[in-house]
């Protein structure tokens, strides 16, 4: 009788002990999620950019960037344009096949739109850079090549990068103001936003992400993009990084849908 009044005890500590173990829902607790958005990117590390780098390809990311900022109340981004026009702005580039094609849909309607440059892409394309300059847009630095873990790094080798990104474009374009910086996939951190800062340039977010990276149909852009802007939004969209086809094609309808309602303006590179 003794016997198996021990054995029931040790079966009830075990099956307490196991409930412990496993928490409420009855699995194993497993890590809390990261606060970066999914699809998460995994990128290969990038090497520290020298002041003058070798040119590379356009940047192709295995995985699709993130495109929601870790929350921090340390910074504050700039997600609107900062008045009641709204602000069209486009990644990656420049591109030699999508670049040139954005440029003659903004010129044929007489928009005004803001570029956010990859180092790299700079290097290898200057003329467009021009181009961009001389047809009235703003300029962004998108980092050296695309890094999405450079908020990550140093402040030293952030801003090393970032310098790097404007002496290319200054190469290309002498003297044009770069006013702005938007981190790789938006995984914004303190230091990004501190060192951007100290070089002169805001932390430029967004408000609409109509996600042409993950190359839906033109006219699911833009949807996208007509239905989710306001006054004083920022549109995200891409040049470059991959086929910008849909996004191109979905160019003109977006303009039309915004004009009806708002005012489209590049964002100023003045403060």
């Amino acid at each position: 009788m003794q016997l198996r009044r021990a054995h029931g005890l040790v079966a009830v500590v075990t099956g307490f002990t196991l409930l412990l173990a496993t928490g409420c829902g009855g699995k194993a607790p497993t890590a809390a999620p990261s606060p970066s958005a999914s699809p998460s990117p995994s990128p290969s590390p990038s090497p520290s950019p020298s002041p003058s780098p070798s040119p590379s390809a356009s940047p192709t990311p295995s995985k699709a960037p993130t495109t929601r900022p870790t929350t921090e109340k340390s910074y504050v981004l700039q997600r609107t344009s900062g008045s009641a026009g709204v602000a069209l702005t486009f990644d990656d580039g420049p591109h030699p096949t999508w670049t040139p094609r954005v440029l003659d849909v903004l010129r044929a309607r007489g928009v005004k739109a803001t570029f956010c440059l990859v180092g790299t892409q700079v290097q290898a394309h200057p003329a467009l850079v021009r181009r961009i300059v001389a047809e009235g847009h703003t300029l962004c630095n998108h980092s050296w090549n695309h890094e999405f873990k450079l908020g990550t790094w140093s402040e030293a080798k952030i801003s090393s990068n970032m310098r790097a990104t404007n002496n290319a474009i200054h190469a290309a374009a002498p003297g044009v103001p770069i006013r702005y910086f938007r981190h790789p996939g938006g995984n914004w951190t303190a230091a990004a936003v501190r060192v951007a800062r100290s070089l002169g340039m805001s932390p430029l977010h967004w408000t609409v992400d109509p996600q042409d990276w993950r190359k839906p149909a033109a006219s699911t852009i833009t949807s996208r993009v007509v239905k989710g802007t306001r006054a004083g939004g920022v549109v995200l969209l891409h040049d470059a990084g991959g086929d910008r086809s849909q996004t191109l094609a979905a160019l003109p309808g977006i303009i039309g849908g915004l004009r009806a309602k708002y005012q489209l303006i590049r964002l100023p590179d003045t403060f």
